[in-house]
């Protein structure tokens, strides 16, 4: 019998890989380090019957093939849900994304003249090369919006300056949106979205499909299918190293069990969804010491999520909010019954979570589950949705490494790694969020995944998964502009 592919993390990287695999008769062998759950950072945790989504995550793709996908795998539990995000600044509510005549009439007159001011001087004297995330929003919106609507939920997420974050996040992440175009959404609503999903902005749709009972529904089905197909998910697994024979053309993989024993694994080739800092550092032969130490530059955003069921009083019905007020520290609140009545065992109830974004180690998250669940309905009471005596029970849960961190150099240290891992370990290949250092949705991170089957299965890599953009759409090498590496460009930083 053949050797297996190897594939580390049953996160929609992983999980789409090795079953894309298996549809080819492919045997693979899937090594997840937690316990219990499937599905990475879109798993649905479940306590005491109430299912928690990680994050948030709206089933919408450009790409035709990942929607097929989510389709075939989950065909008769996926329901169409309604898109509502709004933001939460100086008591009252405002939509996200922006709609341009409502931000401004809630602001005030003399707020609103100050905003309208701003972003007349912002399109009259845009900076011509922006060079942080800081710069291109208010190239987009002007400075005193920017200041309003995006300065302080970016820096409790990213915990740095606006100044220090990379401007090709906001052109990723508002990408089709300014004022001007807020305005324009906001004055016609009638407008439908259009047919070919390629023409829609993301940020822009109204809809999404969504599992029922939450994103890892799906995941722990795809699971399923995995097994069914002859192929083995080994939960509580590790890996620790990573040891490549040239001579063999194979792999070796030492992994540690949840209970503290040790195993290995041979494979053909290994897929990994894994955290790219900590598998350059697992190789064997070992990576060059510049490798290494662009290794270890690769820094991570982690966050917590303290989930609080309470009584549904019908205080706000988005799927979340974000908290724009900086005497808090939660950045968004999550409403689970908005994403899925289903979610929530007793009509009566509803549960909101509660996300506090941090670094694993730092105060926050050294915490205890009991001060972060009184933290929470503290500021949930502070800042006016519900009082903390209305709080009938709480939990939280720990999701490090959720976000890859865009710096001055993560560009270059990434394409450091990338060539001398291509060069030295054919058969290895990068996937996903934190395989491949990208902040991307779950549809890239599929899509990666199919395209890295694909090559596996035709022995050769016919496809360049570096050339997969944000939307989850390929690119022929050196047809993507700058996303020609698979990276987006990163500015230097400005000067001070």
């Amino acid at each position: 019998m053949s050797l297996p592919v190897v594939v580390l993390g049953a996160g929609p990287a992983g999980l789409t890989a090795a079953y894309s695999l298996g549809k080819k008769s492919v045997p693979v062998v899937v090594l997840e380090s937690d316990p219990e759950y499937v599905g990475g950072i879109s798993r649905t945790v479940k306590y005491k019957g109430y299912h928690f989504d990680i994050g948030g995550h709206r089933f919408f793709s450009k790409a035709k093939e990942v929607e097929d996908l989510w389709t075939e795998i989950l065909p008769d539990d996926m329901v169409l849900r309604p898109r509502s995000s709004r933001i939460f600044y100086n008591g009252q509510f405002f939509a996200y994304p922006l709609k341009g005549i409502e931000a401004l009439t809630k602001l005030g007159v003399l707020e609103a003249t100050r905003c309208v001011a701003a972003y007349a001087k912002a399109r009259a004297l845009p900076n011509p090369s922006p060079r942080n995330y800081q710069e291109w929003v208010t190239n987009q919106f002007g400075s005193r919006l920017f200041e309003i609507f995006f300065k302080t939920y970016t820096e409790k997420v990213w915990g740095m300056k606006c100044t220090d974050i990379s401007a090709d996040w906001a052109a990723q992440r508002i990408k089709g949106l300014s004022l001007s175009s807020a305005i324009k959404n906001a004055l016609l609503p009638q407008k439908k979205q259009p047919k070919d999903r390629k023409e829609v902005i993301k940020t822009l749709i109204d809809s999404f499909r969504y599992p029922r009972l939450g994103p890892g529904m799906l995941w722990e089905e795809c699971a399923r299918k995995v097994k069914a197909q002859g192929g083995t998910i080994e939960m509580g697994c590790r890996a620790e190293t990573l040891d490549y024979s040239e001579d063999r053309g194979s792999w070796r993989i030492g992994f540690v069990r949840q209970d503290g024993s040790r195993g290995t694994i041979d494979g053909r080739a290994v897929i990994s969804s894994a955290p790219l800092r900590e598998v350059a550092k697992a190789l064997e032969p070992k990576l060059s010491a510049e490798a290494v130490r662009a290794a270890n530059a690769l820094r991570y955003r982690d966050f917590l999520t303290v989930t609080l069921m309470l009584e549904d009083k019908n205080v706000f019905d988005d799927n979340w909010i974000y908290i724009h007020d900086p005497s808090v520290k939660v950045g968004r609140i999550q409403n689970f019954k908005s994403w899925s009545p289903e979610m929530i065992p007793d009509p009566k109830m509803t549960c909101y979570g509660l996300e506090y974004f941090c670094f694993e180690g730092d105060g926050l998250w050294s915490s205890s589950d009991e001060e972060l669940v009184e933290l929470a309905k503290r500021e949930l009471e502070a800042i006016g949705i519900a009082k903390a005596s209305d709080v009938k029970d709480g939990c939280v849960v720990r999701q490090p490494k959720a976000y890859p961190v865009y710096d001055d150099d993560y560009a270059a240290n990434v394409d450091i790694i990338r060539r001398e891992m291509e060069k030295r370990f054919p058969t290895l290949y990068p996937v996903g969020r934190n395989g491949m250092h990208k902040y991307n949705n779950q549809d890239h991170a599929m899509m990666t995944a199919m395209l890295t089957a694909e090559n596996i299965v035709a022995g050769k890599r016919a496809f360049d998964v570096w050339e997969v953009n944000q939307d989850a759409e390929y690119h022929e090498s050196g047809k993507a502009g700058a996303e020609t590496l698979g990276l987006r460009s990163v500015p230097t930083r400005a000067a001070s």
